[in-house]
Parts: C-alpha cells; sequence; structure tokens
C-alpha cells in the first residue's frame, strides 16, 4: 500500500508545481471552522493584467501566490460538506464567482480535502 500511496502523492505533488491560469472572476480562500463544524470559502476578486497575474482591484498591486495577504473577501460561503459547499458556490450563486472549469474542479477536490480534515480532526492547508 506503501508502494501505491508514494506514487499517487508524487503524481499529485507533480501536477500542483503546473502553470495554471486564473480566474478572472476571482479566488477563493478556503479553511474550516472546527467550531461550527463547517467547510468555508472566501471568495476574493481580482483582475487578470496582460502578464497573466492576479491584481488586487483595490490597490491595483500584484497579489502574490505566496506568503501572508490580506484582502478583504467579497462572499463568504459556509458549507457541512463539501457537496453543500460546492452547490452553493457554483449552482446556487447567480452570476457564478467561479468562470472556469479547471477551478470549479480544483475547487470540489479542495473541499473534499477540507471535509476530510474536518472529520478526522487533521490539519488542512490549501493546496
Amino acid at each position: 500500500m506503501t508502494l501505491v500511496t508514494d506514487n499517487l502523492t508524487a503524481i499529485d505533488r507533480e501536477l500542483s508545481n503546473r502553470q495554471i491560469d486564473l480566474d478572472p472572476n476571482g479566488y477563493f480562500l478556503i479553511y474550516i471552522d472546527r467550531e461550527l463544524g463547517s467547510i468555508c470559502a472566501k471568495h476574493c476578486t481580482n483582475i487578470i493584467d496582460d502578464r497573466g497575474l492576479a491584481i488586487d482591484p483595490e490597490t491595483g498591486k500584484v497579489i502574490p501566490a505566496k506568503g501572508k495577504v490580506t484582502r478583504t473577501n467579497t462572499t463568504l460561503y459556509v458549507g457541512r460538506t463539501a457537496k453543500e459547499l460546492c452547490v452553493k458556490v457554483i449552482e446556487q450563486t447567480q452570476p457564478c464567482p467561479v468562470s472556469m472549469m479547471d477551478h470549479a474542479a480544483y475547487l470540489g477536490r479542495e473541499f473534499v480535502r477540507a471535509e476530510i480534515a474536518l472529520l478526522s480532526g487533521a490539519e488542512y492547508i490549501q493546496d
């Protein structure tokens, strides 16, 4: 089982390092709230410039991909399960805050990871 797990981990690690296009509708900061027993997703807007970089619409500055960034979210979505949160974000919000299929797929994966961490008591760190 360890060999299989190691192979899957290597595949995921490699895929996490690929180039991705940013969603012009914004991005999500995902975390779990153990007190509420919920998965939370803060949606923040951005502008994508001609270099493909995310720009803070309030400051006009590039939003760094790594490190702590303080942003004001436009919407906070909360769900008890990954599925409930996906339905709230993707199906019930109009206009949809996600404009790219790969972004929607990423959110689904991250919401499931957050749900597993919530149920197991493990730490959740967004990929």
